[in-house]
């Protein structure tokens, strides 16, 4: 069965968080180097059946998650102010 890359996005206050599930393998770097603490364990499944993460509206957009993501599973992308 060929995995599906479906993204699963939020749309937070400063930003949109997209983790794509198919990619995330649970290891909790994103959550241990945002500066907000604004990540945590979601009830998606990751690639291995293991948690995924989902973000709150603490986060700031500052992309730090998806930098520091082995498997390029984070997508941040921050709104523009009017």
């Amino acid at each position: 069965m060929p995995l599906e890359f479906i993204p699963k996005t939020q749309e937070l206050d400063k930003g949109f968080f997209t983790l794509f599930p198919g990619l995330c393998k649970g290891c909790g770097l994103c959550i241990e180097k945002c500066p907000k603490k604004s990540i945590a364990w979601s009830n998606v499944l990751g690639v291995y059946g293991t948690p995924s993460v989902e973000a709150n509206n603490e986060c700031t957009a500052c992309g730090i998650c998806q930098s520091v993501c082995p498997d390029c599973a984070i997508s941040i992308e921050r709104k523009v102010k009017h």
